[in-house]
């Protein structure tokens, strides 16, 4: 899957909404709240395999391009 932005529909986002870190500093976060610092720290480092990295790359693409208004319906 792609993950330009005009790829996320509404069933993503909902994924996204529900979906929680593994692993690491922010265990248990949502991947929506994950600081965008972080984020771009998997995007410069490379994304994991899988749907976490699938879904991170949304997350960054998401917040990279200031589109987090898309997250408030979730909150």
């Amino acid at each position: 899957m792609s993950a330009h932005i005009g790829d996320v529909d509404r069933q993503k986002l909902v994924e996204l909404a529900t979906m929680r870190m593994p692993f690491g500093k922010y265990s248990g976060r949502l991947l929506i709240d994950l600081p965008e610092p972080y984020v771009v720290w998997f995007g410069q480092k490379g994304f994991p395999a899988g749907k976490l990295g699938e879904m991170l790359r949304i997350v960054y693409e998401i917040k990279r391009n200031g589109l987090e208004y898309l997250f408030e319906p979730f909150r």
